[in-house]
């Protein structure tokens, strides 16, 4: 396992944007973000190949959300663009510290590390 320290977030208005930051204490083989809104369960929203730089977007946020990985780093940016009401929940960074195939990178069970949450609101 390895510690994340999250950054960002805060409040934006409807088609805003917001960038969320996600440092690793470690080696990592995937980097991702999963969000929780009140009353629903953690959805996978974006995730990166950590040495490959492949990415993952669910269909909510394709096209509006970008991953990206400062260098080569063990850090990645969440840029969250056109921001909308249904954005609004708390953002977790996650982690993978461990080489693994075969990789499904929307699912939670897949990592290992996870971040304490930053919230995220849009208001309309």
């Amino acid at each position: 396992q390895v510690q994340l320290v999250e950054s960002g977030g805060g409040s934006v208005q409807a088609g805003g944007s917001l960038r969320l930051s996600c440092a690793a204490s470690g080696y990592t083989w995937y980097m991702g973000w999963f969000r929780q809104s009140p009353g629903k369960g953690r959805e996978g929203v974006a995730a990166r190949h950590m040495r490959g730089g492949g990415t993952y977007y669910a269909d909510s946020v394709e096209g509006r959300f970008a991953i990206s990985q400062d260098n080569d780093r063990d850090t990645v940016h969440l840029e969250m663009t056109s921001q909308q009401p249904e954005d609004t929940a708390i953002y977790y960074c996650a982690a993978l510290s461990g080489v693994v195939g075969g990789v499904s990178p929307r699912s939670e069970c897949e990592y290992d590390s996870w971040g304490q949450g930053i919230r995220v609101t849009v208001s309309s």
